[in-house]
């Protein structure tokens, strides 16, 4: 279904050319100026020039032509040259009643669908999540949600840091605490226990403690090392070791993930890759793309368009050993082998964006994915507190995800028991729906690009751009919807023209759902669906107070009153899902 903009244009553009100019100047935007007109076309301004005419002769030559346009209620040329435009009433309500009726809400979906893999996540193992971790998840998960929406087969991936040295670390303490455990006795041939001999509360200590005693003690950090390459080259023991490291670990982050409402299809990490990188490394070197520099293995990134100095990627390290850049090529090698996917989309940490580059550049250059496969680069802020540094807790440490999910679920209950009266128990459910939407709204509503500070008092807040005020306005709308249902069917409803200023403004806010979802869609910005749903619930609130809509005595009057708010809780509700949360039944 064609957006209200492109059905508006396609009139402009006829009128262009019917009045004998390009039909290229006939760009319809919204109005800058709301007071005076809702659409207009500075087009005339531009054709001025070539045309050899005033603008505002070129404007009312094109208004002449639009006069009889059963699309618009006014079309006028202003000074010095701007068409400004009016939509008919008729035209909008029919339009919204064709949204209705589509299963998608008049969004189109793909022509050509894709397979796209989005790697969000990308915690370590045996780590808690933390406040660093927020983003990722969130951003990556509406951006999966949205791609799919408009009809991709979406993959979405942890990726999981698996295999590096905190593994090591953790095999070596635990040998310290542990020694007799059967792990560590190389003569063993039995089966090694199903039950791992930590607890993730240890397993979370264990990694911390290790790694501040390396830092301290060369001959423990060696062996760390050395447990590590044993551990990468198949020793059994450790084999099995990691395998309750992973069991225990990714148990624990489903459950944090869930709090959050993020989904993923792939459990993979570092460790999957493995196996391809010593097939890629012999193509590297057979295939003349990998050279020894210093006894590293790199391969040459940088182009001539550079304006800043882009590093080789380097394949190994002079002792033989992978890096960063290794897994993640191997990794792509990977995908491209089991998925084939057309796009692959990494939601990471903004700072990481020349680790990325240099990927990218030698997974093209050396043919590791396709030529027309795109790589993509999603880069985010970070986290800060009310003082402009990374957010900590009050003790100044680094504040654990659960830890912030409670805090800001506990400031939802307090607010939720001081306004209303309700049970202890629906005021915990309701408190952990808004407390969601309170975090990821706040997050959301940022460009992905820019650092932002999480505000606990205004992400909680009922009032202003926040999440709890979008899901009261979606609940003032199911009550109103519920009372009406009571004693009506509400199926059936049409939609009416529109009878009042608040009305029409609301009609319009609602018309533009596939309009902005073709921007949120085309440049992967959810901030931009949370702008249009902040938009769109202040439309209906001044509607809402404007109208009376239950106690209107014109039943007809009354039932498109109801279809229309029917028609705008269903956008608000799809794009709250869209962006990773949803609306409880009551507040």
């Amino acid at each position: 279904m064609k957006t209200l903009l492109e059905l508006i244009t396609i009139e402009v553009k006829s009128a262009f050319q019917e009045a004998g100019y390009d039909k290229e100047y006939a760009k319809v935007t919204l109005s800058n100026r709301p007071d005076l007109c809702e659409y207009q076309c500075n087009g005339a301004m531009a054709a001025a020039k070539t045309y050899k005419k005033a603008p505002i002769m070129i404007a009312n030559d094109v208004v002449s032509k639009l006069q009889d346009c059963s699309c618009f209620e006014v079309v006028e040329a202003v000074n010095p040259g701007f068409i400004n435009i009016k939509v008919n009433p008729a035209f909008v309500s029919n339009y919204l009643n064709q949204m209705q009726a589509d299963d998608k809400l008049g969004v189109e979906k793909a022509k050509e669908p894709k397979t796209i893999l989005v790697d969000y996540g990308g915690p370590n193992v045996a780590k808690p999540l933390h406040v660093g971790h927020l983003r990722s998840a969130i951003i990556g998960e509406s951006v999966k949600r949205i791609l799919r929406f408009k009809g991709h087969k979406v993959i979405g991936d942890i990726h999981l840091g698996d295999w590096g040295y905190q593994m090591g670390l953790i095999i070596t303490e635990l040998e310290k605490r542990q020694p007799d455990l059967v792990y560590f006795d190389e003569n063993f041939e039995g089966e090694y226990p199903k039950e791992a001999p930590f607890t993730i509360g240890e397993l979370e200590e264990i990694y911390p403690t290790a790694s501040a005693y390396a830092k301290e003690h060369e001959e423990y950090r060696e062996k760390a090392l050395q447990a590590t390459f044993l551990l990468q080259n198949g020793r059994r023991g450790y084999r099995a070791i990691w395998k309750h490291i992973m069991d225990v670990s990714v148990a624990d982050l489903k459950k944090n993930y869930e709090n959050l409402n993020v989904e993923f299809d792939l459990w993979k990490g570092e460790a999957d890759a493995q196996k391809y990188i010593p097939d890629m490394v012999d193509m590297l070197k057979r295939e003349g793309y990998a050279y020894y520099d210093e006894g590293a293995l790199v391969v040459d990134v940088k182009e001539e368009t550079d304006k800043k100095e882009v590093p080789p990627c380097m394949i190994l390290k002079s002792d033989g050993a992978a890096l960063y850049d290794t897994t993640d090529l191997a990794t792509l090698v990977e995908r491209e082998e089991l998925y084939r996917p057309d796009e692959v989309v990494y939601v990471v940490d903004k700072r990481q964006e020349l680790h990325f580059v240099q990927v990218f550049r030698c997974a093209r250059k050396t043919g590791i994915v396709r030529p027309e496969t795109a790589l993509e680069f999603l880069g985010f802020g970070t986290v800060n507190g009310k003082d402009g540094k990374p957010f900590k807790t009050r003790e100044g440490g680094i504040m654990r995800l659960e830890s912030l999910i409670s805090e800001i679920n506990d400031e939802m209950y307090k607010k939720i028991i001081e306004n209303r009266t309700v049970s202890e128990e629906e005021a915990r459910n309701t408190a952990q729906i808004v407390g969601l939407a309170a975090i990821k709204y706040g997050d959301l509503s940022n460009q992905a690009s820019k650092d932002y500070i999480f505000d606990v008092d205004r992400f909680t807040s009922f009032e202003g751009n926040t999440g709890p005020y979008i899901l009261y306005t979606i609940v003032r709308i199911k009550s109103i919807l519920s009372k009406y249902q009571e004693e009506h069917n509400i199926c059936d409803l049409e939609i009416q023209d529109a009878q009042s200023e608040y009305e029409k403004a609301l009609m319009l806010e609602t018309a533009k759902f596939n309009d902005v979802m073709d921007t949120v869609y085309a440049e992967k910005a959810p901030h931009k669906l949370c702008a249009y749903i902040y938009d769109l619930a202040n439309a209906f609130n001044k509607f809402y107070h404007d109208t009376k809509i239950l106690s209107e005595e014109n039943e007809k009057k009354k039932q498109g009153y109801i279809a229309l708010l029917k028609l705008t809780k269903e956008v608000l509700e799809v794009c709250i899902d869209l962006l990773g949360f949803e609306a409880p039944k009551r507040m």
